[in-house]
């Protein structure tokens, strides 16, 4: 009876655990025509409290947002991606730093140019971390491939 009680605690403890590892931002990737261009657009989507640091989130602190794109001799990239949201900055006392973060939504915007006049994809590596105001958990990396 006492390995299976044991049995059931370890059980119960290992789901919270999982249950906790659970990634709360939902992505979505696209692109529109943007004059001769395109804009390929991530989106992350948060539940409150949830949430993504910013890219350009100082040494010391949370992991910042990168994004990479993988390169593709159709494609030029015009200038730096671009952070669509309402930008939150606050001391964190979990990092004892000024930290710069978007909750429940925020938009990476990266112009693109395709050489020609042809279809082509981009393929996109974004890597994250989020917190709420208790936790965080590690970083994550989610790949997108986007038609243009």
């Amino acid at each position: 009876m006492r390995k299976f009680i044991s049995f059931v605690v370890c059980a119960l403890l290992a789901i919270n655990v999982m249950a906790q590892l659970k990634d709360p931002v939902k992505w979505s990737a696209t692109s529109r025509k943007n004059g001769t261009g395109y804009e390929v657009v991530l989106t992350a989507t948060l539940p409150k409290p949830w949430h993504i640091y910013s890219q350009t989130t100082g040494e010391g602190g949370p992991i910042p947002t990168t994004i990479k794109f993988t390169k593709n001799p159709l494609l030029t990239f015009d200038g730096s991606v671009k952070e669509v949201g309402k930008l939150k900055e606050n001391f964190d006392k979990l990092f004892d730093t000024k930290v710069k973060y978007y909750g429940e939504k925020v938009d990476f915007v990266q112009a693109v140019k395709v050489r020609g006049n042809v279809k082509t994809n981009v393929n996109v590596t974004v890597e994250y971390m989020t917190c709420d105001d208790s936790q965080c958990l590690p970083p994550t990396k989610k790949t997108f491939n986007v038609s243009l």
